[in-house]
């Protein structure tokens, strides 16, 4: 006679754990995205990336002389808003390789070449401070000769002493810079001492080297990026299949929230 009862109780018990369990649980999770083998949760459009980063690039335009605005659209270009695989991967930024003189970690990635080693950084901070001590190269002495507010003669700059093989790379700084204001960040410091200590330090370490330890000093091979200029009858579908990248990977790297595409526009088209 108690085989009901003993049901009713056994379902009622049930009840009550599982609204225990689903109290506890907390919000539900949304899944993330696997595209091409990596696991990714969400993209990080430009203006967060900017948000992000801001306060690094200028602290570090403050101690080494390099504007804001071109180590912020350095990065942006460099690492597509933060989201190639280089920069989730290895948090590198500004596509830096090996050479002999760097003892860190390291990751191989395809760039000129299969296989091409790359730095590997702890944090995000980390590569914006060694983009500026390796921007301190003898290489790129002539641009801190230019005026910190001067971002197109340090875009030119750049592209003149081989950073990056994209014969439009000094254009396409400058239309970062341009496109979200990035120059205004370049006015953060107003103490004209400290700039004149800042210059003045930055000098003496350049003139400090002898010419047999910048002679001795492994170049960095330039950078091979990936840009494509949207043309007329183009669609993110057509680029992809150019490109051997999917439709949501070209989104993700360029920041886009939807399919739209303008005549000119600049697209990343490299992991």
């Amino acid at each position: 006679m108690y085989k009901y009862p003993l049901i009713f109780l056994a379902i009622f018990l049930t009840s009550c754990s599982t609204r225990k369990q689903v109290r506890n649980a907390g919000p539900a999770k949304q899944p993330a995205k696997v595209i091409g083998g990596n696991v990714l949760v969400r993209s990080t459009s430009a203006l967060q990336y900017i948000e992000k980063f801001k306060g690094i690039a200028v602290d570090e335009m403050n101690k080494n002389g390099i504007p804001a605005s071109i180590t912020l659209a350095q990065g942006l270009l460099e690492s597509g808003n933060g989201n190639g695989s280089l920069a989730r991967e290895a948090n590198n930024h500004f596509g830096i390789k090996c050479n002999t003189d760097w003892k860190g970690p390291t990751i191989l990635k395809d760039d000129d070449a299969a296989g091409e080693c790359f730095r590997v950084y702890a944090n995000a901070e980390e590569s914006f401070k060694d983009h500026s001590v390796f921007l301190k190269r003898k290489r790129y002495s002539g641009l801190f000769e230019l005026n910190r507010d001067d971002y197109k003669g340090w875009a030119n700059g750049l592209k003149q002493a081989g950073y990056a093989t994209n014969p439009r790379y000094s254009e396409l700084l400058v239309d970062i810079v341009e496109r979200y204001g990035l120059d205004q960040y370049d006015r953060e410091e107003t103490s004209i001492i400290a700039k004149e200590k800042r210059e003045e330090k930055v000098q003496e370490e350049i003139a400090g080297k002898t010419p047999a330890e910048v002679k001795s000093e492994p170049e960095k091979a330039p950078v091979a990026m990936k840009i494509y200029e949207v043309k007329p009858g183009d669609t993110l579908y057509s680029i992809s299949k150019r490109y051997t990248l999917t439709v949501e990977e070209i989104k993700i790297l360029n920041g886009l929230e939807n399919n739209d595409l303008k005549l000119g526009q600049l697209l990343l088209v490299s992991k």
